[in-house]
């Protein structure tokens, strides 16, 4: 079926459409009701059907003669550690694993908050959880305690699952502290905690609440699958907010497994069998859908990787994973290729490894720069596939479908909607602009299946996020254009667009250009406040490990390469070299710290930092050249 006729058909009859999907699963009752509403005019996918998703991302599998084929691979270079776990030792696992979370209390609809690093256990935890109808709520290890406890505070879990501890590169991060004092900060308290004791850092335990997981395995009770509704909740995953109350987003399990299964074939490519990596971590969005729950509803290998793009040893990480699991797709945020870019700028390092298997690389999280996708289809020699998606979404809003048609890849564009997803470019009044107009993206209602349904206990917050900016429409907060062929074009989020002399221009845009220089690896643009233009751009760039360039020279260059691809309105004139740039641990810039810190506004650094020392040394830097004052 062409791209076409699949798309139109998820338009024309979405309950029919999803209906097919649906039965690719193993439901214990189909559902009858596809789409409903429910009293508070939400919209819900597959409510009246009876599943477990556990059920149809393992049991399933072995039950159809597929227990002997590798469901988790985990590879750990910080611990040189390797393992792997069959479908059947893996659901023997989980369903123990559920067994133990049973002997503490926790029922269906109960809340789970795991709390670990990138080991297998944690997956374990996830769908150990989801096999007892119970929710989960994965907490990215290490997470500072003040957010850990707000996250206790509205998921008010019963059970805590954590290790002991987490290992970066150059330090070992004990988590059992930060644990202990987020529930002291916290109004609730969980009833009990489970401890994944690591040999690098042993945690005592407080007795009557903490437990030792090696200790509950060897004496737990496998648990069967409980069945839930499709409108159940599977999990809740908190979206990163720089103020207030973090926002929990609540994935379903019906639509989820629906829409994540379909993924696999339409998007990725991928069939039972095949090799799949998404190098991120399960404390994203990214790292449920594609570690987690799609590779194994879909039958396939997923891979678990405790380590970086670079450093764990070198930039050559992602190609020797790749060939020694024979990886088919690989997902990781542009970030990562700009790291590995930055280290090994001429690709070296990829000519040690045999990366034949692998026929497409995949990138979201944030928008992939026109000259790190060049960079990266030029040295691998594999299509590089920009697909946009958000927490909210928990899969692809537009994508290259490359297992229903592949299309020319056009840089700078997330190619076009996936099926369901009804995008629009809309004006401030809400109005549908042209082709090649810029503008508010927004999602027509009802979304398609495994988008959020709510926000955890507080439907009316939901309403006032993402509804109410345009009646009918999802808002994005994502601005940008879909041009005359229909490829969308998403340049940023839309405070990151700024205004100089009346003149309204993307960052995106700039970044696209600034990139585009031989000696960036990667940059931010930002707006500063100027008395007379309204706002000025201004450059931030990291170099290419070995560059030679001053400071003075760049900027003259920049100044002209934006010039000529842009115009003189741009109106940019000012670059500033720094070691690195702020990022959440997803990858994501932090360009609205940056600009409130060059306009001397108070910024707030969010919670999901990766590392809190970059913010301080780029301002001092900045002060010491007088940029602030």
């Amino acid at each position: 079926m062409s791209y076409k006729a699949e798309y139109d058909r998820s338009m024309n009859d979405p309950e029919g459409f999803w209906k097919e999907k649906s039965e690719a699963l193993k439901w214990f009752k189909a559902p009858e009701k596809i789409l409903s509403q429910d009293e508070h005019g939400i919209f819900h996918w597959f409510a009246d059907g009876e599943m477990n998703t556990a059920y149809m991302a393992l049991d399933y599998h072995v039950e159809n003669g597929r227990g002997d084929q590798v469901a988790i691979i985990y590879d750990s270079p910080v611990t040189d550690t390797k393992k792997t776990y069959t479908y059947t030792e893996l659901r023997d696992e989980v369903a123990k694993a559920a067994g133990m979370l049973a002997g503490l209390g926790v029922e269906k609809g109960d809340r789970v908050i795991i709390y670990m690093p990138m080991i297998p256990e944690a997956v374990i935890s996830m769908l150990a959880t989801a096999r007892l109808g119970a929710i989960h709520s994965v907490v990215f290890g290490g997470f500072a305690a003040p957010e850990l406890a707000q996250r206790i505070e509205d998921a008010q879990p019963k059970v805590m699952i954590s290790a002991s501890c987490g290992i970066e590169i150059k330090r070992v991060i004990e988590y059992k502290p930060l644990l202990d004092k987020a529930i002291d900060l916290s109004a609730h308290k969980p009833q009990s905690c489970i401890i994944f004791q690591r040999p690098q850092a042993t945690s005592p335990l407080i007795a009557g609440r903490d437990y030792e997981w090696d200790a509950l395995m060897a004496t737990a009770t496998p648990a069967d699958c409980v069945p839930v509704k499709g409108a159940d909740p599977l999990y809740i995953l908190y979206t990163s907010g720089t103020t207030g109350k973090p926002k929990g987003v609540v994935r379903e399990n019906g639509g989820h497994a629906v829409a994540l299964n379909y993924s696999m074939q339409a998007i990725y490519n991928m069939n039972p069998g095949d090799v799949f990596w998404a190098a991120s971590d399960v404390g994203w969005v990214v790292g449920h859908s594609y570690i987690v729950y799609a590779p194994l509803l879909r039958g396939c290998t997923t891979i678990v990787y405790e380590g970086k793009p670079v450093m764990t040893p070198d930039a050559g990480a992602f190609w020797r994973i790749t060939e020694e699991y024979g990886v088919k797709g690989l997902f990781s945020a542009p970030t990562a290729f700009r790291a590995i870019k930055k280290d090994d700028p001429n690709a070296d390092l990829i000519n040690n490894y045999d990366i034949s298997s692998l026929l497409t690389i995949f990138s979201a999280g944030e928008r992939l720069d026109p000259p790190t996708q060049e960079w990266m289809m030029e040295k691998t020699g594999k299509p590089v596939i920009d697909h946009w998606w958000q927490t909210e979404t928990g899969w692809g809003i537009t994508a290259n479908l490359q297992g229903v048609e592949p299309m020319p890849v056009k840089l700078g564009s997330s190619t076009m909607p996936t099926p369901g997803f009804n995008v629009q470019i809309l004006d401030e009044n809400g109005q549908v602009l042209g082709r090649n107009e810029q503008g508010f993206i927004a999602l027509k209602l009802p979304l398609p299946p495994s988008c959020l349904a709510t926000i955890w206990g507080d439907v009316e917050k939901f309403k006032s996020s993402y509804l109410q900016t345009f009646d009918g429409y999802y808002a994005s907060g994502d601005g940008g254009y879909i041009d005359e062929d229909g490829y969308v074009f998403v340049m940023g989020r839309v405070d990151d667009v700024m205004n100089v002399a009346g003149h309204r221009l993307s960052t995106g845009e700039m970044e696209e250009v600034v990139g585009g220089h031989p000696s960036v690896a990667e940059c931010a643009v930002i707006a500063r406040d100027d008395d007379l233009k309204g706002q000025l751009p201004m450059g931030l760039v990291v170099l290419k490990t070995g560059t030679d360039i001053d400071e003075e020279t760049l900027s003259k260059e920049l100044t002209q390469m934006i010039r000529s691809a842009i115009g003189a309105i741009a109106c940019y004139k000012e670059t500033h070299i720094v070691k690195r740039l702020p990022k959440t641990r997803s990858g994501k810039t932090l360009r609205k710290s940056l600009r409130q810190m060059v306009n001397g506004q108070p910024y707030v650094v969010p919670s999901t930092i990766d590392d809190v020392t970059i913010m301080p040394e780029i301002e001092a830097l900045l002060r010491e050249k007088g940029v602030i004052a």
